[in-house]
């Protein structure tokens, strides 16, 4: 069995490498000869922990391979796995075309008895699409198409793909199956066969649902500081609802970053408006979100006032702990918001080094956390790396200007409760 994975930023080279690590032969294709080049010596294109070593790995064993050829790649895949990060605007809509006429790009090229499986983000409906165009080039050739939502998560991606509690695979029927179900089973003991539009819709409502409790919870929070309530006790007693759950998203913090949860609840919004569906939670989501991002200089300004040549440090850069990745990244966002503002911006990320123009040479990026602190009327807690919570903030505090740190989702909370004249503040608490 080989599989030809297409699609090789961060779900796509991450697949690659977990594929081979089982044994399977896999072609990783990617889109232009340098990115074939980094991969194949086991470089991947963004920081994953472990990812470089896995495909390392995967490239001595002779299980993993990578090319930009079109042709030669798929031309042997028993499964062609389409893993295009699909591509976001700044209003969070997709550009759908971009991975399907990727796909299409393929349909010379697959073999008789190959399966197509799909795993970017597209809006339901979209493999039925595929399908149809298929079929007008086919040649007699009998070729399936499937759809299995992705679940991966930067920082921890390894982990989820090898141990995954779930696989949502949408099929028309057995061809499909045959060929994927030993491809998967090595990686997962529940594989949940559906419809393929029933997959497709999988995706929408799982990150639409996430998005929406993480808007309300933050609305509840907002609420919480207007009125003399903590949240954290408030979340407390809705984690022992059994209705709602301990591992519920009910814990106040930051809003979620654009791209994933975002891009499926636009795509809800499309589709429900496409089959004349009134969908006034998901509309109010993504505003309420967008107000939300806000909350963290909406602070500094109560605190301090006029941002204008104030000095502000930031932890962290990175979409979240564990990655190196800044697109959609709520830390920037909140940063460019403290520069429209006038505001000198010192950040300290233990990965990120660099940021594009025009936000490279309006940041200071400091070598070390002891900058970010130094002279700074407030810092700001952004990115959750584990080394933060170890900092000596007690060291760090004093060679402030003014002692204000503001940490949204309470990371450090445990670490800075008893630390003396600190201005601490935290989401869904009254200051």
């Amino acid at each position: 069995m080989t599989v030809c994975v297409y699609g090789l930023w961060h779900l796509g080279s991450v697949t690659a490498a977990c594929l081979a690590s089982r044994g399977i032969v896999t072609i990783g294709l990617a889109e232009t000869q340098e990115a074939a080049a980094e991969l194949s010596i086991g470089k991947a294109p963004l920081f994953e922990p472990g990812l470089n070593a896995m495909l390392s790995q995967g490239l001595q064993d002779g299980k993993l391979s990578f090319t930009s050829d079109v042709g030669s790649a798929v031309a042997s895949a028993d499964l062609l796995w389409v893993n295009f990060d699909t591509p976001v605007d700044d209003d969070d809509v997709a550009d759908v075309d971009y991975v399907l006429d990727r796909i299409r790009s393929t349909f010379a090229h697959l073999k008789d008895g190959a399966v197509v499986l799909i795993s970017s983000q597209v809006p339901v409906g979209s493999t039925a699409v595929l399908e149809k165009d298929f079929a007008e080039v086919a040649n007699g050739r009998q070729v399936s198409f499937a759809y299995s939502p992705e679940n991966l998560r930067l920082g921890d991606a390894i982990r989820v793909f090898t141990q995954s509690e779930r696989i949502v695979i949408g099929i028309r029927g057995d061809a499909a199956r045959r060929v994927i179900e030993p491809i998967l089973t090595p990686f997962c003991d529940t594989l949940l066969w559906t419809r393929v539009e029933s997959a497709e819709m999988v995706k929408h409502a799982l990150n639409a649902f996430l998005a929406t409790c993480v808007t309300f919870t933050n609305e509840i929070a907002s609420v919480c500081e207007g009125v003399g309530a903590d949240m954290s006790e408030v979340e407390g007693a809705l984690r022992l609802d059994p209705r709602i759950g301990k591992k519920a998203y009910v814990r106040a913090g930051s809003a979620f970053g654009g791209g994933t949860l975002a891009r499926d609840v636009q795509f809800l919004k499309a589709i429900a408006k496409d089959v004349d569906v009134r969908v006034s939670v998901l509309t109010a989501v993504l505003e309420s979100n967008d107000h939300h991002k806000g909350w963290v200089v909406r602070h500094v300004r109560g605190r301090l006032g006029r941002l204008q040549g104030k000095r502000i440090g930031v932890l962290g850069l990175a979409y979240k702990a564990g990655t190196d990745a800044i697109r959609r990244s709520v830390a920037i966002e909140v940063i460019q918001e403290l520069i429209a503002d006038g505001a000198q911006v010192t950040v300290f990320d233990p990965k990120v080094a660099s940021l594009p123009e025009p936000l490279g040479s309006a940041v200071t990026i400091a070598p070390s956390v002891d900058a970010v602190f130094a002279d700074s009327e407030a810092v700001v807690l952004l990115t959750e790396w584990p080394e933060f919570r170890e900092l000596d903030f007690a060291r760090l505090v004093p060679s402030m200007q003014r002692s204000l740190l503001i940490d949204q989702n309470a990371f450090a909370s445990k670490q800075l409760s008893g630390l003396a004249g600190l201005d601490y503040i935290i989401a869904g608490k009254v200051q």
